[in-house]
């Protein structure tokens, strides 16, 4: 499974036994591979800091998370029809995600811990809405080059009535310069070829003998030439509808249908310019993403279990990766037993959700007896 549970316990000679306790039990019982996940030690600054930090690392993490999905999605919008490959691209330094979580170590580089730990949020912040707004600008341009080469591309698909006609003419096929002859295309179902032959140079005055080619055929019909005079084009027009046959409004003009060439040429050569770049902006700063996410998702272990056991620092935070999502009820139930001398009250109203405890509001999805964080890489897959 993709998703794992980052937990803390107080780091007393108690609390690290039950920590001992619950590998025994869940490595006994096959239900999750446990490691260590270490955090370093911050500043801690004021208890009202740390506070103010857990509600900010709250919309961070939720912030972090949608960034990576979207980019994650970006990844699969850009790929098209590699999206077999997508998975090769999203990785966190260079690894998979599920090694770098599981082999996590605080980038002392990046985030130095010796900073008060509202400067290191505010790097984390300042990173991600970077990324965030390369991304609107990278992906929005990309984005509109690929909805106007599709537009295009959409022109020439369709049957004979709506598609266009540009790339199936050519000059050879019409009467150009001309001032009393022109060149119309009729759609002319294939049941009525025959009659079409028999009767397109009786259908009006003034039809060319012998002028009629077809130059285009898809399930329903074909496109055939036929020239006339100017003079009677309304009069053919009714006539040929009379006889279901159909007159495409369409007038050879040599340097629009070059200028609908280059274009397609041009957002062709465009796109392809643009992927690779795209691309590899796309798996560097998702990785750069990822990793913020994990850093964050540490700082809220620190701050959470500060706040939660006290002072001074002194917790041991492990990360739970369960073997089936079949498994989490079983090991929920197994860390709040061995965790439930943290919070008697808590523990009971999670292990007996038919228990009513007066004056408590709890949620056994938010609240735990110990430190509690989720992580689903799932939703990246």
């Amino acid at each position: 499974m993709s998703e794992f549970w980052l937990i803390s316990a107080p780091g007393d000679k108690e609390n690290l036994q039950a920590l001992e306790r619950m590998n025994t039990v869940t490595s006994k019982s096959n239900l999750s591979y446990n490691t260590k996940f270490t955090i370093p030690d911050f500043k801690v600054g004021t208890l009202d800091s740390l506070v103010g930090l857990s509600d900010e690392l709250a919309k961070l993490d939720i912030f972090a998370e949608s960034l990576i999905r979207r980019m994650a999605q970006s990844v699969v919008e850009v790929m098209e029809d590699a999206k077999g490959k997508v998975q090769e691209n999203l990785l966190a330094n260079g690894v998979d995600l599920t090694s770098f979580v599981t082999h996590f170590e605080w980038d002392m580089a990046k985030y130095p811990a010796k900073q008060p730990l509202v400067s290191v949020v505010d790097t984390l912040a300042k990173q991600l809405a970077q990324i965030e707004t390369d991304l609107k600008s990278r992906t929005a341009a990309y984005n509109t080059l690929k909805t106007n080469l599709e537009n295009l591309e959409k022109k020439s698909m369709g049957n004979l009535f709506t598609r266009t006609l540009s790339d199936i003419v050519s000059k050879e096929d019409f009467v150009l310069d001309s001032e009393y002859l022109i060149t119309l295309l009729v759609i002319v179902p294939k049941p009525s070829y025959v009659q079409w032959q028999k009767t397109y140079e009786s259908l009006s005055d003034m039809v060319v003998p012998r002028s009629t080619k077809l130059i285009a055929e898809d399930k329903e019909g074909g496109l055939f030439t036929v020239t006339l005079f100017r003079k009677v084009i309304d009069d053919f027009k009714t006539k040929a509808k009379e006889n279901k046959f159909t007159v495409r409004e369409f007038y050879y003009d040599e340097k629009e249908i070059k200028r609908e060439r280059e274009e397609m040429t041009r957002l062709l050569s465009d796109k392809k310019q643009q992927y690779g770049p795209l691309l590899r902006w796309l798996k560097v700063n998702f990785s750069e993403a990822f990793i913020a996410w994990i850093h964050i998702k540490a700082l809220r272990v620190f701050v959470e279990s500060v706040l939660r056991y006290g002072l001074p620092v002194n917790f041991q935070a492990v990360l739970l990766q369960p073997h089936k999502k079949s498994c989490t009820k079983r090991l929920r139930e197994v860390l709040n037993s061995v965790f439930r001398h943290l919070d008697e009250v808590a523990a009971a109203s999670i292990l007996d959700a038919s228990v009513e405890i007066p004056g408590l509001q709890l949620s056994n999805q938010d609240y735990f007896p110990y430190v509690y964080f989720h992580i689903d890489l799932s939703l990246l897959d």
